[in-house]
């Protein structure tokens, strides 16, 4: 079952007009829920971006948050109890092309759910990365649909047999991953991009961020350069499917031993706890 303009419908009932401004222009949101045993992980919170996504483009939608949120429920209802991910996108609707908002339109709704193992391998082993210039827009911590920049980087780093891409902007600030957002550890410290214009405020990492809190490891949102990148004695990425994935290597370097370090384990030992107070039926600490 898909959920299209509120209600759940079947595929083959769901027709997108070549009108929609999502097809011309990219002009629309979206958002991805993760979901364990048939639980929506951290909804609020993802809820809470998504509705901030809308008021950036200043797109409208006939549903309140509660209603929307029903529908999601439904939606995930269909799912049944296994691992996967919802994902959410809104248009601006159907009009003719022209650059400028249409004096009226609809906004559409698409949402659906897939299967989606836990990323144990990447979790456990880590991953190689790449970096590449970070040349996106100034409005990163909009989740767009233009993510074309973003899937040039993640081919990059597929070519060259790497996981993620870390994206760095011209004036040598490393920002985050092509679809995750990055972390390293420095003497027990954390450091990570902090929220705003330069990136997608990340969902994940404000679990990672609230566990450090919890379990007193100091945590700071700093820009840092791509030397301090490269000595870092730990590096991680975090998002939504990859949860906190160890990177171990980048651009063919090793991350400190190599090796998945010890501040990332706690964190990764921690997360799993809220997954589980999730599925026991628990609000997640905070």
């Amino acid at each position: 079952m898909l959920l299209w303009n509120g209600k759940l419908v079947n595929e083959e009932d769901v027709r997108v007009s070549y009108h929609d401004r999502g097809y011309y222009f990219g002009d629309g949101i979206y958002e991805v829920f993760r979901i364990y045993q048939g639980h929506l992980f951290e909804k609020e919170a993802h809820l809470d971006r998504l509705y901030n996504s809308l008021a950036e483009i200043k797109i409208r939608i006939p549903w309140s948050r509660e209603e929307l949120s029903d529908q999601l429920d439904q939606l995930r209802d269909t799912f049944g109890e296994q691992d996967g991910m919802l994902y959410l996108q809104f248009t601006r609707g159907e009009a003719k092309r022209a650059h400028a908002f249409p004096a009226s339109s609809t906004a559409v709704m698409l949402g659906y759910c897939e299967p989606l193992a836990r990323p144990v391998d990447a979790i456990e082993n880590g991953i190689a990365t790449i970096t590449c210039e970070d040349v996106r827009w100034l409005r990163c911590n909009i989740k767009s649909l233009n993510l074309l920049p973003n899937t040039l980087a993640k081919q990059e780093a597929a070519e060259a047999g790497a996981t993620e891409a870390i994206l760095i902007r011209t004036d040598n600030t490393v920002t985050e991953g092509s679809s995750s957002n990055l972390l390293i550890v420095k003497n027990g410290t954390i450091y990570t991009h902090p929220d705003g214009p330069l990136i997608l405020s990340g969902i994940t990492k404000k679990v990672i961020e609230r566990i450090a809190s919890e379990l007193q490891i100091p945590y700071v949102q700093r820009s840092f350069t791509r030397e301090e990148l490269m000595a870092a004695d730990e590096a991680m990425i975090t998002s939504t499917t990859m949860e906190a994935a160890p990177v171990i290597t980048i651009d063919g370097q090793p991350v400190g031993t190599g090796t998945p370090g010890p501040v990332t384990r706690r964190l990764q030992e921690a997360y799993l706890q809220q997954v589980h107070a999730l599925l026991a039926g628990a609000s997640p600490a905070s």
